[in-house]
């Protein structure tokens, strides 16, 4: 863990208190966050990041500041960076709640924001060598709605589905809508791969709209693989030759199992050699 944070822009020892009484993030989930993979000491992909980020708050009606921008959060990452001696790869989570006031009506719609960091290793994206091993989670589904596609500090769904994985002894649950279908795990985005086509969940079915996958998508046509929104089954699972997960951090994990279906890793691995190439290239 790192020793400092940054709390409105000022750096705070993780030794005391980060957060005031009230925070309505806490209090009531009313706020939002991005978790940003710093590589070779610099945040990537922070301007899909703050799209989002800013998108969200405008779909929570909350006003931000006019100087929340590429460069402005860049040096406050690095600001954060330097002051806990990381130098190569972290994780960095970004988070904005309304401020303090109100029950379950506010009585601001200004922002709080919070940065924490914590170190990673490696530092670059690598394929896990043993594929995680999936099933479904059945006991909640994700609501599709106006909310769907940001990280909204409710994530109630998600936790439940992380708690049953390990009840049932599986690395990972799959996530359906209020339709029935899959959308997502419970940390990632999902994709399959059947005949060298991409298939991925549509951001109209209530899947997050995660910056990882909008990069697969877009190193994936500029390789000539194609890419097709649509509702995903467990039909569909059980017939693809690939399956794999998504999310900023880890960037593509490979998942060798849903049930008793295995797959491969041939296209996946090819992603992730993409992904270092258009990093490296940046860096």
């Amino acid at each position: 863990m790192s020793n400092f944070v940054i709390n409105n822009g000022v750096l705070v020892s993780t030794d005391g208190y980060s957060i005031r009484a009230g925070n309505r993030g806490h209090l009531y989930g009313d706020g939002l966050f991005e978790t940003i993979r710093v590589i070779n000491g610099h945040p990537i992909n922070l301007e899909n990041h703050l799209n989002r980020l800013m998108e969200g708050m405008k779909v929570m009606q909350m006003n931000y500041p006019v100087e929340f921008n590429v460069p402005f959060f860049e040096r406050e990452i690095q600001t954060l960076l330097t002051k806990n001696e990381i130098a190569e790869s972290a994780r960095i989570r970004l988070s904005v709640d309304r401020k303090a006031g109100g029950n379950y009506l506010p009585t601001s719609n200004h922002i709080d924001y919070f940065i924490e960091v914590e170190p990673v290793i490696p530092n670059r994206f690598e394929l896990n060598e043993e594929g995680l091993a999936i099933d479904l989670y059945d006991q909640m589904n994700k609501q599709i709605n106006l909310l769907s596609p940001y990280k909204t500090k409710n994530c109630l769904v998600y936790i439940m589905g992380k708690l049953k994985a390990k009840e049932k002894g599986v690395d990972d649950l799959l996530i359906l809508n209020d339709k029935m279908g899959i959308i997502e795990s419970t940390s990632s985005n999902l994709f399959i791969v059947s005949n060298g086509v991409l298939y991925t969940p549509g951001l109209d079915l209530g899947c997050l709209g995660g910056t990882m996958r909008m990069q697969i998508i877009n190193l994936a046509i500029q390789h000539n693989i194609k890419v097709y929104e649509c509702n995903i089954s467990p039909q569909n699972l059980l017939a693809a030759d690939e399956l794999f997960l998504t999310n900023a951090i880890k960037g593509v994990v490979w998942v060798k199992s849903f049930r008793t279906k295995e797959y491969g890793q041939t296209i996946s691995q090819k992603l992730v050699d993409y992904l270092n190439e258009k990093w490296n290239a940046s860096a």
